[in-house]
């Protein structure tokens, strides 16, 4: 008798990848444009913006430091 196991390690690498703390807004730009919101209701307080932000609960409270403004996207261009 053959036990065959197989183990699916990619939704946890990409659930890692989607929480990654940037270290600063450039760099978080360089993959994420219009920055990071933290729902798709969230509307920019700073103005009108040249890209729409990525949504994303978990990648914005990873990053939320860089919401200089409290509106609820961080890194917004």
């Amino acid at each position: 008798m053959v036990s065959v196991s197989i183990s699916f390690g990619v939704m946890g690498e990409i659930h890692a990848a989607g929480a990654k703390k940037y270290k600063n807004c450039t760099e978080l730009n360089k993959v994420y444009k219009g920055g990071v919101a933290k729902s798709s209701s969230i509307k920019n307080k700073g103005g009108k913006t040249k890209y729409k932000p990525h949504v994303s609960a978990s990648l914005y409270e990873a990053n939320k430091s860089k919401d200089r403004d409290k509106d609820g996207i961080a890194c917004e261009k």
